[in-house]
């Protein structure tokens, strides 16, 4: 007989929402995590409006409201000049359910979310569990897992390989990731300093080569992230003795500011060739990279999770063919490499790599404009939405 129960690898965001919506769909869930616990490292940390409808339907939106913010604002911010062009979530009142964006640090967001997948009596989370081998036939698959009291094999009917960029379980599978590496790395920053006393909103692109960034509030308590780009060659030791002099120029006003915590990593744009090998099933980071300009990354972690989480429980239920899975990895992988990657990218170009005067007055005429047009923020804010992929076996209503 066919076995129902998923196991899901990786304890991120993607994989624990993909778990919390199978188990919330009655199918037994597993979470594997190499890890002994969440991961806190300094990555996303601030959620578009668009995905918010799918934090509210997994039941975790106002837990992460609760413990982050929510922020309509955006500021565009030009480094050598100073000006800064504000641009408001606001435009999209009375047509979205949630006009705002989130801010929460991405471990934040999967502690919620692993809350809400332990109160299942179907559901649990492995920790220090780290997934070895593979093997799959048509009635399901075995991993082998290196765990504290040593090797293992535990079976399921499907895997979900949530496990990031560097994925064991799509290398196991043998799939390429296709695409490019860039020549820059990213450097993200949690530091305290008050951004907002020269005028910072809590969200905000800051605009030059080489000094740009992405700066967001990230609590209440005078945290935020600055994610700074720089020259991948130069020794990821030494990122601490070079630190100082690009915040000693980025830094909009006084110097002194207290460095919490730093994450480097490096920068792609790359696909899986196929989200789906026969019962295992790829999302999140572990299916595409994208360079994290713009928060086009875990947006489309996120996406994933929505859409496989209810094809998958569909098809265990007997209320879909496995066919919608096929559905499920090419319309992914389109939404991926037609918007979220070609965005993530012209974004960061815009933000880092201004090449002249002119071209980042072009780049800009576009947000003025909108400043001063709420029709056109309203477009700009909906680019979002072209990563989503409606259900794929939801009809939509009349």
């Amino acid at each position: 007989m066919t076995r129902d129960n998923v196991i899901v690898v990786g304890a991120g965001p993607t994989g624990l929402v993909t778990a919390l919506g199978l188990a919330r769909a009655g199918v037994d869930v597993t979470v594997l995590e190499a890890e002994p616990a969440v991961v806190d490292s300094p990555r996303a940390v601030v959620y578009h409006w668009a995905v918010l409808d799918g934090l509210d339907r997994v039941g975790i939106l106002d837990d992460a409201i609760r413990t982050g913010f929510t922020n309509p604002e955006l500021c565009i911010i030009v480094l050598k000049t100073g000006e800064k062009i504000r641009l408001n979530i606001n435009a999209l009142a009375g047509e979205v359910t949630h006009p705002y964006q989130v801010h929460l640090g991405q471990d934040k967001l999967a502690a919620i979310a692993l809350q809400h997948l332990l109160r299942f009596p179907h559901a649990r989370v492995r920790w220090s569990s780290r997934v070895v081998g593979l093997r799959q036939d048509g009635a399901g698959v075995t991993l082998r897992v290196n765990t504290p009291a040593g090797p293992e094999d535990l079976e399921a009917g499907w895997v979900v390989g949530a496990d990031g960029g560097h994925s064991t379980v799509r290398q196991l599978l043998g799939l390429r990731m296709d695409g490019m590496t860039w020549p820059e790395r990213f450097v993200a920053t949690n530091i305290r300093y008050d951004f907002a006393q020269y005028g910072y909103a809590p969200a905000n692109v800051v605009i030059d080569a080489p000094y740009g960034a992405i700066v967001a509030r990230i609590d209440h308590a005078g945290l935020w992230r600055c994610t700074y780009c720089e020259d991948d060659s130069l020794p990821e030791e030494t990122i601490l003795e070079r630190m100082p002099a690009y915040f000693n120029v980025a830094l909009p006003g006084g110097k002194d500011y207290e460095l919490v915590q730093y994450s480097p990593y490096r920068m792609h744009q790359r696909c899986a060739e196929r989200m789906r090998a026969g019962r295992v099933l790829l999302a999140g980071d572990a299916a595409h990279i994208t360079n994290p300009t713009g928060g086009l990354g875990l947006t489309s972690g996120l996406y994933d999770a929505y859409v496989l989480y209810e094809a998958l429980a569909a098809v265990i239920h007997g209320e879909a063919g496995e066919a919608v899975l096929d559905l499920y990895s090419q319309e992914r992988r389109r939404a991926f490499l037609e918007h979220a990657s070609p965005e993530a990218s012209n974004f960061k170009r815009m933000v880092y790599h201004a090449k002249s005067d002119a071209e980042l007055e072009a780049q800009l005429a576009g947000f003025r404009a909108a400043a001063r047009d709420q029709s056109l923020q309203r477009l700009i804010f909906l680019t979002a939405k072209k990563l989503e992929t409606p259900s794929l076996v939801r009809r939509p209503a009349p």
